[in-house]
C-alpha cells in the first residue's frame, strides 16, 4: 500500500490493516506456531485498545517491524526460508516493565512447549 493512501487511513483503520496484515503473514507458519502467534497477537491487539498515544505509536511501530521481519524470512511463496523469528537484545530486555518481562518468559515457555511438552515444564523447575 503506498505511503500515501496509508496517510489518509485513519488511526483505527491502520491498526486494522497491521493486525489483519500479521494474521495473514502468520497462515505461512507451521501449524502450531500460527496458533501461538495468532493468540498472542489478538491479546496485544487487544490489550493496547485503550494505550496513550505515545504507547501507540511504539506499539505500531514494534508491530510492524515485527511484520516486516516475518515477511522476509518467510519470503515470497509463504514458506519459512530456514530459522523464524531473531534473538532479542539484552538491553531491549532491560527496559521492560515487570509485567512485560513476564508475559516474554510466558510466551518463551509456550515456544517451547511447542516442540516439546515436557521442555516447558523443565524450565519451570530449573528456576
Amino acid at each position: 500500500m503506498s505511503r500515501i493512501v496509508m496517510n489518509q487511513l485513519t488511526h483505527p483503520q491502520r491498526v486494522r490493516l497491521l493486525y489483519k496484515t500479521i494474521l495473514r503473514l502468520h497462515r505461512g507458519l507451521p501449524a502450531e506456531l500460527r496458533a501461538l502467534g495468532d493468540n498472542y497477537v489478538r491479546d496485544e491487539f487487544r490489550r493496547h485498545l485503550t494505550c496513550n498515544p505515545m504507547e501507540a505509536q511504539l506499539f505500531m511501530t514494534e508491530w510492524a517491524r515485527y511484520a516486516s521481519t516475518i515477511t522476509q524470512q518467510l519470503g515470497i511463496r509463504g514458506k519459512p526460508k530456514g530459522e523464524l523469528g531473531e534473538q532479542i537484545d539484552p538491553a531491549a530486555v532491560e527496559m521492560l516493565k515487570d509485567d512485560q518481562v513476564v508475559q516474554l518468559y510466558e510466551l518463551m515457555l509456550a515456544a517451547k512447549s511447542i516442540g516439546d511438552d515436557t521442555s516447558a515444564a523443565n524450565d519451570i523447575r530449573s528456576k
